[in-house]
């Protein structure tokens, strides 16, 4: 049975009545009348009711301005029922476009990271061979689905590799308010055939990827080993919590290599631990040179 949850707006004409899961391909309705909703079923029957004067269906809802001659608390659980009732009998609320690309069926899940303000959405298909993060929406020209993901009011940053989206959050609200909105929204925009990622806006030989840059060649041996060290040791386990560390330089004079952490990574509580205790110390150890040491520059 369908699961109808009823909120308010600021608008008190207006009632949202959520779904569980998304009901539209990233597309927006306004219908005003009973002829505007040819494309909608539901909405076309909800025109019935001599009280609807306009039905918006968008993501996750479906919304209905009222008109003044009832109060929404008389009406909304009837309306609520009408909606479960028709949905269950295999009611259409959006005709499907024939023209449109079928959807490629995928699964994505949460995993918690170390980080308690970031989680990883796995996907089950390969995303991206070039880990990018985006701080604010205005970095996200590369990417369509984190522009979409800055649209909910509690992203902080998103960070994209492989086969994962690592979210970090604000505090506004706790993961267990927001990981279906989030996992259920990724899932529909890239079954629906959402770019995640424009690989050609993505500029690949950068100071945070040096090693695919031709100025790997012209870095002195030890960076060289730093850089080879972090790749083949210290990506692997990281990435398994979401996260990336990428090498920004070394100081031949104090021995000091410098890094920045990305994803679930950035931020985290346990970074600097991580960074002392683990990478610190395999460092020494590898390159036999006590005197090392590692610091985040966005720590």
């Amino acid at each position: 049975m369908t699961k109808i949850t009823i909120k308010e707006t600021q608008n008190p004409a207006i009632l949202k009545f959520e779904f569980e899961d998304f009901i539209t391909k990233n597309q927006n309705f306004e219908f005003k009348n009973i002829d505007e909703a040819e494309a909608s079923p539901l909405a076309q029957q909800l025109f019935y009711l001599p009280f609807v004067k306009t039905v918006y269906i968008s993501g996750n809802f479906i919304a209905i301005e009222r008109y003044s001659i009832v109060e929404w608390d008389d009406v909304k659980d009837a309306v609520a029922e009408q909606i479960t009732s028709f949905v269950d009998k295999g009611g259409v609320i959006i005709k499907v476009d024939e023209n449109q690309p079928k959807k490629q069926p995928i699964t994505v899940y949460g995993e918690t990271t170390p980080n308690p303000a970031a989680l990883k959405f796995v996907v089950s298909r390969m995303l991206t061979k070039n880990a990018i993060e985006y701080k604010n929406i205005d970095q996200t020209a590369s990417s369509p689905l984190a522009k979409e993901l800055f649209k909910f009011p509690y992203v902080k940053e998103v960070f994209i590799d492989e086969n994962y989206i690592s979210v970090t959050k604000y505090d506004i609200n706790d993961w267990d308010e927001i990981t279906l909105e989030v996992r259920t929204f990724i899932k529909q925009f890239i079954e629906n055939g959402g770019t995640v990622l424009d690989e050609n806006l993505i500029e690949v030989a950068t100071k945070n990827d040096i090693t695919k840059d031709e100025a790997f060649d012209k870095l002195d041996t030890t960076s060289q080993q730093i850089i080879n060290i972090l790749e083949e040791y210290v990506k692997p386990a990281v990435a398994a919590d979401g996260g990336n560390i990428a090498f920004d330089s070394y100081n031949e004079d104090d021995k000091t290599v410098k890094v920045i952490l990305q994803g679930a990574c950035s931020g985290c509580p346990s970074s600097t631990f991580t960074l002392k205790s683990g990478i610190e110390n395999m460092l020494k150890s590898m390159l036999n040179d006590e005197a090392i040491k590692v610091e985040a520059i966005n720590a």
